[in-house]
């Protein structure tokens, strides 16, 4: 006896059944938009991925974290609904630490992902410490990817750069797939790569080691020099962002110089207040007055010889 075909779309897979269908991009845009504002009027602070156009990663370190994912075997079967998922901004929240990454998915339910990943192995680092020492001029050229072939290649090298192996990776969903790599976690994969892109110093921070031990003895000197010479110019929030301070949008000496002025004059005026010691001088005549009325007793010597 044959079994009759089931009108579920997921027929063919039976384990799957109870899996809702899919949504569209619209609908997935539409949901993550309205749990993110729901989650808001509770006073909960997110992170979300949202991308401007289908690019998921447009600078060196973003595109080298999805290139570096998309190139193990082992990830590859999920990886294209993962991306499906970051373009339809349906990460709502990502946060990444050191050796962590946390991020909440909206999907047919809301799942949390948690990915944590090993640090860099001393004698590795060693190596790429030494493989760069004296090729990075400041921690801007660093952050911002210029930098030359030679130091590109030790660092997006494959078990042996700066970004991580699948051993080195492991992740958690509260999705019920239970395949290796759900969809959720390929979509935080991807969201790290976007993230990369506007805070790529987030990835030291995540694989544990110091960008301060890649950087020439005179890493401020772009900051003093003037213009880079691609006439590039960091704007006051990706200085806040390398360097955890927030910076005016007016260059600072600006307000000291226009208060001087305005000091100067004070004491300028306290001098002219100080000038009574300038009277002294009259006082000086009443002395003398003085002393012209004392001389009376200089006229005794007329008075002796009438006594004589």
């Amino acid at each position: 006896m044959s079994r009759a075909r089931s009108s579920s779309r997921y027929s063919s897979y039976s384990r799957y059944s109870f899996f809702p269908p899919r949504k569209s991009k619209g609908e997935r845009i539409a949901d993550a938009d309205k749990k993110i504002k729901a989650l808001a009027k509770k006073g909960v602070t997110l992170s979300p991925v949202t991308l401007e156009g289908s690019k998921i990663a447009k600078t060196f370190w973003g595109k080298a974290w999805c290139d570096n994912i998309e190139s193990y075997r082992d990830y590859a079967y999920r990886l294209e609904r993962g991306r499906s998922y970051v373009r339809s901004n349906s990460i709502i929240d990502l946060v990444i630490g050191a050796g962590t990454i946390k991020a909440q998915v909206m999907g047919s339910d809301l799942y949390k992902v948690a990915v944590t990943v090993k640090p860099v192995p001393a004698a590795r680092w060693k190596t790429i410490r030494k493989v760069c020492a004296g090729k990075i001029g400041s921690l801007i050229e660093l952050l911002r990817g210029h930098i030359s072939e030679e130091v590109m290649a030790v660092m997006t090298a494959h078990k042996t750069g700066l970004f991580p192996s699948p051993s080195e990776i492991a992740f958690t969903c509260s999705c019920p797939d239970s395949a290796t790599m759900c969809k959720h976690v390929a979509a935080a994969m991807y969201g790290i790569g976007h993230r990369l892109d506007t805070h790529p110093e987030l990835l030291f921070l995540l694989r544990g080691v110091d960008t301060a031990d890649l950087l020439a003895s005179a890493a401020t000197a772009p900051l003093t020099a003037g213009e880079p010479a691609d006439g590039e110019t960091l704007a006051a929030d990706e200085l806040a962002d390398v360097f955890g301070v927030e910076m005016d949008d007016q260059p600072a000496a600006a307000p000291s110089a226009t208060k001087r002025p305005r000091g100067r004059p004070k004491k300028a005026q306290a001098a002219t207040q100080a000038a009574p010691p300038a009277k002294r001088p009259r006082g000086r005549p009443k002395k003398t007055q003085a002393a012209t009325q004392a001389a009376p007793p200089a006229k005794r010597p007329r008075g002796r010889p009438k006594k004589g």
